[in-house]
């Protein structure tokens, strides 16, 4: 059982007496007056600001106006092997080992309903807005209101939090659902919130759906935890993991032989798993770009960066000033998650991409977040508060450029596909090369790789395929096509910096 902790400034106390009269529930948690609240009539509750709504609120708002208008014409390369698995309109493409498909499953209903990529833009800057509010709304009983709604405005105002709201991509909701299940799993340890454990199972299992091996470094320290502090969690910790990991478990069995040889896999397309000491690729990806695989990127703007410096020194002045105040478990407890679920991103890969890491700085933005509550002199408070403005419109200037970039990477993919529809490929019909995952995905067709980090099929199949269907075959700027595709007709793609086109011969030879 966890013993009594001291809350906040704006903090419920968390305690284990049994009370026999009505009192606080997990629905209505009870919170004190943020300073400046209204009072109301004697014998009202008094109204308090509603800071974490307001923050939810703009999150979207920077998503409708700095980040859908630009993208809201073609999906991103890994978005459309995501949304395209349940695309009744093309074929599905080839789903790799180390994916899961929970960004698959949530972006279903409205590809289905609809093609426009607008309207998928549009649901899940609704839906990411809606989930940052329930996220940390969980942790309101734990840390109190400011703290709350600082933790999520701290981590909504990163460029790579505002421009993953929209995309079908599955890190962000892996970090909402970390932060749910962590605020959870420390109100279910109190004794007092019977429906806290099920809510932590739900929120584990959901965290399984969007990305399986994540979830189990998610689960790891809150079973550590669960072992000192509240054994009846454990079940309930297991039994979520379970439910979430069913479906990828059936499909390693159906697809690759088994848990292990679907692992095994994984492992090769990551570029064979290990030590890998990742934090300089993790540093000179910070700006972007959005995959630095092989990664060759040089640090842009480093002076933009120095938050990600300070964030383990501020993790730690968290922990001291937790120590001293004996509320250890808030504030140690999403700093070990965040360290665990860096394992994978920060020592085991050779490549990185901003988004591995947004679980970690979502839920180290709560311990921060208590801290800055905690400042009492004005002076201090002012100087946070001009930090944080100052972190705010830095990242809004790299969400800008980042946006931009990833744009023109799409709109090229969009402008191969038109040029592959005017040579008179239609489905069905079929594209390899380095790029053709998402150019297939917008021309309709289906893909195929006898390479790279997606290998799909074999020369033999590809061949087989082009006797059959009007085949494709994509080379950058220089390139020569390999040697089973040598006698194939190249038309080159406007608007892409140099693409050519190769038609098999069975294929239309022309507009």
């Amino acid at each position: 059982m966890a013993g009594p902790t001291r809350p906040g400034p704006d903090a419920a106390a968390v305690t284990t007496t049994p009370r026999r009269h009505t009192g606080p529930t997990p629905s209505h948690p009870a919170t004190a007056a943020a300073p400046g609240a209204a009072s109301g009539a004697p014998g009202e509750r008094p109204r308090a600001t509603p800071w974490l709504a307001l923050v939810a609120l703009a999150y979207a708002l920077v998503q409708f106006v700095l980040v859908v208008p630009p993208l809201a014409h073609a999906l991103g390369w890994d978005e459309t092997v995501y949304v395209s698995q349940y695309d009744p309109r093309v074929p599905a493409a080839f789903f790799s080992a180390p994916r899961s498909r929970g960004i698959s499953f949530l972006t279903a209903p409205f590809i289905a309903a609809t093609p426009s990529v607008l309207v998928l833009r549009i649901a899940l800057t609704l839906l990411s807005s809606a989930a940052l509010y329930a996220a940390f709304r969980v942790w309101r009983p734990v840390v109190g209101a400011r703290a709350t709604a600082l933790a999520a405005l701290l981590f909504a105002g990163l460029w790579i939090t505002q421009i993953s709201g929209p995309q079908a991509m599955p890190n962000l909701w892996v970090a909402f659902g970390a932060v749910a299940a962590t605020g959870w799993f420390l109100r279910a340890v109190t004794g007092r919130e019977p429906r806290a454990h099920w809510w932590l199972a739900g929120c584990v299992a959901v965290t399984a759906l969007f990305r399986a091996p994540d979830a189990v470094w998610l689960a790891l320290p809150l079973i550590a935890t669960a072992l000192f502090r509240n054994r009846r969690t454990l079940p309930y910790l297991a039994g979520g993991l379970a439910v979430g990991l069913a479906q990828w478990v059936a499909e390693a069995y159906i697809r690759f032989g088994s848990v292990r040889d679907r692992l095994h896999v994984s492992s090769a397309t990551e570029g064979d798993m290990g030590l890998h000491l990742n934090f300089d690729h993790a540093w000179s990806s910070l700006n972007g770009p959005l995959l630095c695989r092989p990664c060759t990127a040089t640090l842009e703007s480093p002076g933009l960066t120095l938050w990600w410096l300070a964030l383990p020194l501020l993790a730690a002045a968290a922990l001291a000033c937790a120590m001293r105040e004996r509320r250890l478990l808030p504030a140690a407890l999403p700093i070990a998650v965040a360290a665990a679920l860096s394992v994978p991103y920060l020592l085991m890969i050779d490549y990185s991409a901003p988004r591995f890491l947004l679980p970690a700085y979502a839920l180290l933005a709560l311990p921060v977040a208590g801290l800055v509550t905690r400042l009492n002199p004005r002076p201090a408070l002012a100087l946070a508060g001009l930090l944080i403005a100052a972190q705010l419109v830095s990242q809004a200037t790299v969400l800008t450029q980042v946006t931009e970039s990833a744009a023109l990477t799409n709109e090229r993919y969009r402008a191969a596909a038109d040029d592959l529809r005017a040579l008179g490929l239609r489905p069905p019909c079929l594209v390899s090369g380095p790029r053709a995952l998402p150019i297939a995905y917008d021309a309709g067709c289906a893909s195929a790789q006898v390479d790279g980090n997606n290998v799909s099929t074999t020369v033999a199949g590809i061949l087989d395929r082009a006797a059959k269907v009007p085949t494709a075959l994509l080379t950058e700027k220089g390139q020569r096509p390999p040697h089973y595709a040598r006698d194939w007709t190249p038309y080159p793609l406007h608007h892409t910096r140099g693409w050519t086109a190769w038609l098999a011969p069975a294929g239309p030879q022309g507009p």
